[in-house]
């Protein structure tokens, strides 16, 4: 289990060099699925990134996408219906906040895929 301060969060996501708040990507650590707020938005979690800012690198969006269960590794590209805030413990990071509280969220994704990822919804918008 890794841990990081709130800033450091930050700082990985800023790292990814996307254009847009909306394209910080993460990893749903169970089916791997590469995902943004652009996501969520797009599968009817919400209609803003404020909408969708409490689901974002906690829950995947294959919960809005009727993508179906989550055993490991059989839903990459399409999602799962993980979600941090069960009984099970099976992501691999924590952000702790400045106030000491901890809280569970999904890996950034890399620079590279998360550019990526970016680039599809721009594609989409051309």
């Amino acid at each position: 289990m890794r841990s990081i301060p709130v800033a450091q969060f930050h700082d990985e996501l800023k790292s990814q060099g996307v254009k847009s708040h909306m394209d910080f990507a993460f990893r749903c650590p169970i089916c791997k699925t590469v995902q943004s707020a652009r996501d969520l938005i797009a599968a009817g979690a919400g209609k803003s990134f404020d909408d969708v800012e409490g689901y974002l690198a906690f829950s995947c969006v294959g919960r809005w996408t009727g993508a179906g269960g989550h055993k490991k590794g059989d839903a990459t590209g399409r999602g799962c219906d993980w979600t941090l805030g069960g009984l099970f413990r099976l992501h691999q990071l924590i952000v702790v906040t400045e106030d000491g509280k901890e809280h569970p969220r999904f890996e950034p994704a890399s620079p590279e895929e998360a550019r990526a990822h970016a680039a599809k919804f721009e594609e989409q918008a051309a």
